[in-house]
C-alpha cells in the first residue's frame, strides 16, 4: 500500500465497486421488469411487491451515490490524488507492472 492509498478512506473501494455493479444490475434487470410487471398486473399485491423491490434497489443505489460523493469529496479535500492503479483495480482492468505502461494492445504513446 503506497502513501496515496493510505489517505483514501477504506470503505470507498467497497462503495465504488458496489455502486458500479449495482448500477449495472439495476439497468440490466430493468429491461426484464417491464414484462414481469405486465404479466403480474392483474394481481395488485404482486405488482406492489415488484414496485417496492424496484424502489428499494433504487434507494440503495442512491445511498451508495451519496457515500461515493462523500468519499471522493474527502479525497479532494485532503488534496490526495487517486492513482490510476486504484481505478483500474475497481473496474477489474489489469494493473500495469510498469509506471506509464499500458496493458491495452491498441494503446501507444502520444507523439510529442
Amino acid at each position: 500500500m503506497n502513501e496515496h492509498e493510505q489517505k483514501l478512506p477504506r470503505w470507498l473501494r467497497f462503495v465504488l465497486i458496489a455502486d458500479r455493479s449495482g448500477s449495472a444490475a439495476y439497468i440490466g434487470t430493468g429491461f426484464f421488469f417491464a414484462p414481469v410487471l405486465a404479466v403480474v398486473s392483474p394481481w395488485p399485491t404482486v405488482t406492489a411487491v415488484c414496485w417496492v423491490t424496484i424502489g428499494l434497489a433504487g434507494l440503495w443505489l442512491g445511498l451508495l451515490g451519496i457515500a461515493m460523493a462523500t468519499g471522493l469529496a474527502m479525497v479532494l479535500r485532503s488534496n490526495t490524488e487517486i492513482p490510476e492503479d486504484y481505478w483500474r483495480s475497481i473496474i477489474d482492468y489489469p494493473i500495469s507492472s510498469r509506471r506509464g505502461a499500458s496493458t491495452r494492445p491498441d494503446s501507444r504513446p502520444a507523439s510529442v
